[in-house]
């Protein structure tokens, strides 16, 4: 008899863990880190950027400024950024970067971090995206797996990337 308490102990505990992940996953979705470089024209603003961002749902923005010439105007997704943050992410790389015209392929990321115009990476993981494919990629009626499956076929291997490495 003492075995049905402790079994049901064990459930309870279970769910409790559950429900502290979920929680956990869904707060990673709202706050997931955005990394953002941007031209040092735009340091003066940096109150009223770090405002659009969160207002556009994306609070958890680190930016720097280069300090001379321009970002690259690349767009990174972790696979687990919702669709609704990742149109957010887009419209704030157009807002402020010049539009998007690199993606990097999602497996180079964390599940919920946001990269707009990192210089990490080099032209072997740089996949050129047209402005008609941006716009697909801003279609509100994709679902979270719709756009990273667009995503994925965008950054796929099946087709090269920028460049094939630099020399040295």
């Amino acid at each position: 008899m003492r075995v049905i308490p402790a079994v049901g102990l064990v459930i309870a505990a279970g769910t409790l863990w559950i429900g502290t992940a979920l929680s956990g996953d869904q707060q990673a979705a709202s706050t997931g880190r955005v990394e953002v470089v941007l031209a040092g024209e735009h340091r003066q603003d940096l109150a009223m950027i770090k405002q659009n961002f969160a207002d556009a749902g994306l609070a958890n923005v680190h930016i720097q400024f280069m300090k001379a010439g321009r970002p690259p105007t690349n767009l990174g997704l972790g696979p687990q950024v919702t669709a609704e943050r990742a149109r957010a992410a887009i419209r704030m790389a157009k807002q402020y970067n010049q539009g998007v015209t690199i993606l990097l392929p999602e497996r180079l990321f964390p599940g919920h971090y946001i990269a707009i115009a990192s210089s990490g990476f080099d032209d072997t993981v740089e996949y050129p995206v047209s402005e008609e494919a941006v716009q697909e990629l801003e279609n509100p009626s994709l679902t979270t797996e719709e756009f990273h499956e667009l995503y994925r076929r965008l950054t796929s291997a099946d087709h090269a990337p920028a460049k094939k490495g630099r020399v040295f």
